[in-house]
């Protein structure tokens, strides 16, 4: 299997376009995909539509592409093509037929052919112009090439202010809040009722409220007191 031939791009008159739903895409016809397979595996292929479906406006085929151990499956599909007046199908013979040759392009694909083809670019002619219209450039500098376009950087999220506190762990600021005398002493008579030293107590405050007593809000010295006296006592 000769993978460089079979990747090779198409030449220009071998890439044909044609409407689609998101603009003018280009495509190649099946007769040059077969001769590519032909000439890059020698003639060592096979295709066969394994399962076909026909509905309302559109035939479903579903075809296997065969070199050697490789196997590569998918499907194809085609409109169903009506008489103006009737309305009835002119050949789902046709029609099927169409969606195979869909179906093995698209196997192809998997071997590389015509890949390139399929790359993401945007919706231009080959010379870079959209459809329809000329080249479009961006706006020049009056000394220099096109400028880049320039993108907004997010605004800088700003850390939350830091807290000061004395060497005991305690606010420095806010002590109108602050836990009261009163309250910090029932923490450490609670705490030496319920057989805990201070150090644990300590630890205690810091787990919960990651603050030592000294630095807890009146509400929060008060959650410490209930919780320190809804323990049981340590043996």
């Amino acid at each position: 299997m000769n993978r460089t031939f079979l990747e090779q791009p198409f030449t220009p008159a071998q890439i044909k376009q044609r409407k689609g739903r998101n603009g003018v895409l280009d495509y190649v016809e099946g007769h040059s995909v077969i001769q590519r397979l032909n000439d890059a595996l020698e003639g060592e292929w096979s295709f066969e539509v394994v399962h076909h479906d026909g509905r309302e406006d559109e035939v479903l085929v579903l075809g296997r592409l065969s070199a050697g151990a490789v196997v590569k499956m998918t499907f194809g599909a085609s409109q169903v093509t009506r008489e103006k007046v009737s309305g009835k199908p002119l050949s789902l013979g046709d029609d099927l037929k169409a969606a195979a040759t869909d179906a093995l392009k698209k196997c192809s694909t998997f071997f590389g052919v015509g890949l390139h083809l399929y790359a993401e670019k945007p919706l231009s002619g080959r010379d870079g112009a959209p459809h329809g219209g000329p080249a479009r450039s961006a706006p020049a500098t009056p000394n220099g090439p096109p400028r880049p376009p320039v993108v907004p950087r997010p605004p800088a999220v700003q850390p939350p202010p830091a807290v000061p506190v004395n060497g005991n762990g305690a606010s420095s600021h806010g002590t109108r809040n602050a836990a009261t005398e009163r309250q910090l002493d029932a923490i450490v008579k609670i705490g030496r009722a319920k057989g805990l030293a201070p150090t644990a107590v300590e630890s205690m405050s810091l787990r919960v409220f990651n603050r030592k007593p000294g630095a807890l809000t009146r509400e929060e010295a008060s959650t410490l007191i209930k919780e320190l006296t809804n323990l049981k006592r340590s043996a």
